[in-house]
């Protein structure tokens, strides 16, 4: 009898050592987001033209305007985009400054998102080879940032704006005055 216990004791240690170690991982896996290294960094320079008529585009210079504000990139294309919809427009109602950078999108495409969805931004670029989505340091969409009057990015949402998130973004953009 001592002697199958011997031979158990060990392999019973070896597998809770095991079980110890990664188990844990199972139930918190590491994070899959990975933040902008340009928080705390000034916006690059970029120049977007407008993504629908009748609003104007999103330039860096416009981000240095004095004035902080939220820039949310979207696509038509994203569901997500459309769950943060509500999210966005009670910021707006709150008097947040919305821009919108459009990522590899139609006008008609995105005018028919925003008479669905709603429209919350001042300001719409057109972002079509995704070229100021990377420079952002932006790996999809939606993604969200908070940027001061100076042009610097003070904050990163990413994925899509939800009520719970409203007042984090909400208090991230006040401290950015």
């Amino acid at each position: 009898m001592r002697r199958r216990l011997i031979f158990w004791v060990p392999l019973a240690v070896v597998v809770a050592i095991f079980l110890g170690l990664f188990v844990p991982a199972l139930y918190a896996p590491a994070p899959r987001t990975v933040q902008s290294a340009l928080v705390g960094q000034p916006v690059p320079e970029f120049d977007l033209a407008p993504a629908v008529p009748g609003q104007p585009g999103v330039s860096a210079a416009s981000l240095r305007s004095g004035e902080p504000r939220v820039v949310n990139i979207f696509a038509s294309w994203c569901i997500p985009c459309r769950v943060e919809a509500p999210a966005l427009a009670e910021l707006a109602r709150r008097g947040v400054p919305i821009d919108g950078i459009a990522v590899r999108d139609r006008p008609e495409d995105l005018q028919a998102f925003l008479a669905t969805y709603g429209n919350p931004f001042r300001a719409i670029g057109a972002d079509v080879d995704r070229r100021v989505q990377l420079n952002l340091g932006s790996a999809g969409v939606p993604e969200t940032f908070v940027i001061d009057g100076r042009g610097v990015i003070r904050h990163q949402h990413i994925g899509a704006v939800n009520p719970q998130d409203v007042g984090a973004i909400l208090a991230a953009w006040e401290a950015a005055r």
